[in-house]
């Protein structure tokens, strides 16, 4: 493996991709794991380069990559930051005996000053916010991270800047204790943990989120030119907004957690050059956040077509399969245990829906993420008497079997991006019941039945309409199916992201080759103005040409033209000097008429 941060090469032609995670592939499972894989798997023309920030080092992987495809950037679980890294002693030697309160007091506190005051300041600027994360990371190329956050000035500076502004009454930042402001500064250095890796020079860089994961894509657009692009599959400060009430933070803590929040989601929005929500739905958040809608590209996500077919499937699930008389119906739900999901409405509603239809039973497929919720869960199945009943089967690893055993779908969550569970269902042919959330409309678009979050009672009036409706469920589910093939197959998501890359790509190339040409361009014309100086007229007008050929549309190029102008007066060739003025007056006006066109 070349050392981290240098070019991948690039000797097959093959687009390469830095894809940037935070706290999914290749370490969890889930809709963005799955959307992550599905893009390594099958974009064949493309290497990526996983640069995957993770809570803590010790982590297991769901998915497996090459060694070399992953870069681990642990949050937590280090004492030293560069633990993930392989940097011999000597570096790290150098870079600590480096870091004097002097040269943390000189070069890092300044910096420190102005992104801590960008962080908690409600008016965000972006820009500004990604220079100065550029410069720290050029910061800890050189001084060492530990030392410097670790170092009582930059408490003192910290302190010092939040009690400020706490006191300002137009910050509207709460009074913070002394515990949150080393809480809140902690914050600051996990967070900023990333910016001790070096990053991978590549074609294209592309985030799983708006969020820190997306700080590397941000650095190696302004370190290499890198063209960034975003996806965004829920919103990312919705979702920090909606988790708050669970933190239990004080009032301090909650401002500067949204505030820092804002801050990094504003610098991706800023920075991306494109930049693609899973579904319309998200664009809302998006052009409210100043994105200009140029920049935004919707690209819905995909499901295998050859995975999720009705018709290859186990004849014991078949959808079209002759039930035994005496057979429960089944409601199947494909969703974590988390709150998020509201299966607690999903158990109420099975209670109404029990009583009235009787042989019906009720699963669901997914692993249990919040531990005291799934207990609550459990709690209330044994009150409703639904034990037996209502299962809670865990992961599977058939989930199109899950899928085709349930004669409905049901998606109670309270807030959704535009979920595979709904897709995958629909591909299957499978009719659905879902809450009117996030993209779940623009998914089913009248091929399922849409009900109000937290509505246990609709939800159960309208799975009951369907479990009695054998044709009513059947239409449903073909519509579904055909409305999936159309708009959400794997070939058709994944197809559209390698063309992104190719124009992100192409795009930037071109951008370069003009920027190289601009270059070229000075340097001749500099050489040429030498020449003159030293009385090498012709030879100098002669490089002043070859400058404007560079290119012809320069803005510099009048400019050459009335000095090649002057150079021939310089030698007494008049008729040659009035041309090349005519010229340059007439190649000005023309710029000018390009430009206010």
């Amino acid at each position: 493996m070349k050392e981290i941060g240098d070019s991948m090469e690039n000797q097959d032609n093959k687009i390469k991709v830095m894809l940037a995670t935070e706290g999914t592939y290749p370490h969890s499972s889930g809709g963005v794991s799955t959307w992550c894989d599905s893009l390594v798997k099958n974009l064949h023309d493309v290497d990526y380069y996983v640069y995957s920030i993770i809570m803590n080092p010790y982590i297991n992987q769901k998915y497996e990559l090459p060694e070399e495809q992953l870069l681990k950037v642990p949050l937590w679980g280090t004492d030293e930051p560069f633990e993930h890294l392989k940097v011999p002693f000597s570096q790290v030697f150098r870079a600590r005996s480096q870091t004097t309160t002097q040269m943390i007091s000189d070069y890092f506190v300044p910096l420190f000053k102005d992104i801590v005051s960008e962080i908690v300041s409600d008016e965000k600027d972006p820009v500004q916010m990604g220079y100065l994360l550029l410069d720290m990371y050029n910061y800890f190329r050189k001084f060492d991270y530990k030392e410097t956050f670790k170092s009582e000035i930059i408490w003192d500076t910290f302190q010092e800047i939040i009690l400020r502004k706490a006191a300002d009454p137009g910050c509207k930042l709460p009074q913070p204790t002394v515990f949150s402001m080393i809480q809140s500064l902690g914050w600051l250095y996990r967070f900023f943990t990333i910016l001790t890796t070096p990053i991978p020079k590549t074609d294209v860089s592309h985030s799983a989120a708006a969020a820190f994961c997306g700080v590397p894509c941000v650095l190696a657009k302004m370190l290499y030119n890198t063209p960034y692009l975003l996806t965004e599959h829920g919103v990312f400060l919705r979702e920090q907004y909606l988790s708050l009430s669970k933190r239990g933070y004080d009032p301090y803590l909650n401002t500067f957690f949204i505030r820092m929040i804002k801050s990094i989601v504003k610098l991706n929005y800023a920075y991306a050059d494109q930049i693609s929500p899973v579904c319309h739905y998200n664009t809302r958040w998006e052009t409210k956040f100043g994105v200009m809608p140029r920049k935004i590209k919707v690209i819905h996500n995909g499901v295998d077509r050859k995975y999720f077919d009705p018709d290859k499937t186990d004849p014991v699930v078949r959808k079209n399969r002759k039930r035994d008389i005496n057979e429960p119906l089944r409601v199947v739900s494909i969703a974590r245990v988390d709150p998020v999901k509201d299966l607690v409405s999903f158990i109420k509603s099975a209670e109404i829906i029990k009583e009235k239809i009787g042989n019906v039973t009720f699963h669901v497929y997914g692993s249990v993420s919040v531990q005291e919720y799934y207990e609550e869960c459990k709690e209330l199945v044994s009150e409703k008497g639904l034990e037996g009943v209502f299962i809670f089967e865990g992961n599977t690893d058939d989930v199109a079997k899950a899928y085709l055993s349930g004669d409905v779908i049901v998606l109670s969550s309270i807030t959704e991006a535009f979920p595979y569970s709904v897709v995958e269902a629909m591909m299957l042919g499978k009719a659905v019941v879902a809450t009117d959330v996030g993209g779940i409309t623009e998914a089913l678009e009248g091929c399922g039945v849409l009900v109000p979050p937290r509505k246990h009672v609709m939800l159960a009036e309208a799975v009951t309409d369907l479990l009695l409706n054998e044709v009513k469920r059947n239409e449903l589910g073909s519509m579904a199916r055909e409305r999936a093939l159309e708009l959400f197959d794997l070939d058709l998501s994944v197809n559209k992201y390698y063309e992104s890359y190719t124009e992100l790509k192409n795009r930037n190339q071109a951008v370069n080759l003009e920027s190289e040409k601009i270059k070229r361009q000075r340097l001749l014309s500099e050489k040429a103005y030498a020449l003159i100086d030293i009385g090498k007229v012709n030879e100098g007008i002669k490089l002043l040409k070859e400058a404007i050929k560079e290119k012809p549309s320069s803005e510099d190029v009048p400019e050459l033209a009335s000095k090649i102008s002057e150079a021939y007066m310089r030698i007494g060739s008049e008729k040659d000097a009035e041309n090349e003025r005519a010229r340059a007056e007439y190649i000005e006006k023309v710029l000018k008429e390009t430009k206010s066109a």
